[in-house]
C-alpha cells in the first residue's frame, strides 16, 4: 500500500511550496521539518530547518565552520539532530503524517537522521517528503522501495501549470 511519497526536482522548482500545498489541502495532524533558504541582501547565506510546530535552527551557512559541508555551506549537525530529526521522533508518536524536506546531500551527514528517516518510512504512518534527484546509494534504495514508496519528478513547467499564480499561496 502506497505511504510514503516524496516529490523530487531540481532546486528552486517548487518542492517545499507543493509540500505546504498539500499540507493544507489535507488538513491531516502532521508533523517534522521542512528547510528554507537563509537570505542577506538578496544573496543565499545559508539554510534553516523550521519544524511543523515552530522550532528553527540552523541548517547550513556560509559562516558555520564544520568538516561536513556542501559546496561553501558548513553543514550543522547539531541542530539537524536536535531539530529536525527529533520533529521526525514527535512525528512518529503522535501524528498521522510525517513531514521530511529535504532528504539531501546536508541531511545525510546524519546517520542518526538516515536511521530515524527509515523508521519513519518503515512505520505505519504516511510520510511526505522532497529528495534529491541525484541519487547515492541512500536516496537510492529509499526510491526503490516499492508499492509502498512513491517519487514524483516535479519540473517548473509543472508546477506554473498547477499553480499559475505563481507560490502556490504559501
Amino acid at each position: 500500500m502506497l505511504k510514503n511519497i516524496f516529490i523530487t526536482g531540481n532546486p528552486g522548482v517548487g518542492k517545499t511550496t507543493l509540500v505546504h500545498t498539500l499540507l493544507k489541502e489535507l488538513d491531516i495532524s502532521a508533523g517534522g521539518f521542512y528547510t528554507q533558504e537563509i537570505r542577506v541582501s538578496g544573496k543565499r547565506r545559508g539554510f534553516k530547518i523550521i519544524t511543523l510546530d515552530g522550532r528553527e535552527g540552523i541548517l547550513a551557512s556560509v559562516d558555520i565552520r564544520s568538516p561536513h559541508r556542501v559546496g561553501r555551506y558548513g553543514v550543522n549537525l547539531q541542530d539537524l539532530e536536535e531539530i529536525g530529526v527529533q520533529s521526525i521522533v514527535k512525528a512518529l508518536e503522535s501524528r498521522r503524517l510525517i513531514v521530511i524536506d529535504e532528504v539531501g546531500k546536508m541531511e545525510l551527514f546524519s546517520e542518526l537522521f538516515q536511521q530515524t528517516l527509515l523508521q519513519a518510512l518503515d512505520s505505519e504512518k504516511a510520510v511526505l517528503g522532497t529528495i534529491m534527484q541525484r541519487d547515492n546509494s541512500f536516496t537510492r534504495d529509499i526510491k526503490k522501495r516499492g508499492i509502498s514508496t512513491k517519487v514524483w519528478p516535479v519540473w517548473t513547467k509543472g508546477i506554473r501549470y498547477l499553480f499559475p499564480s505563481g507560490r502556490a499561496g504559501v
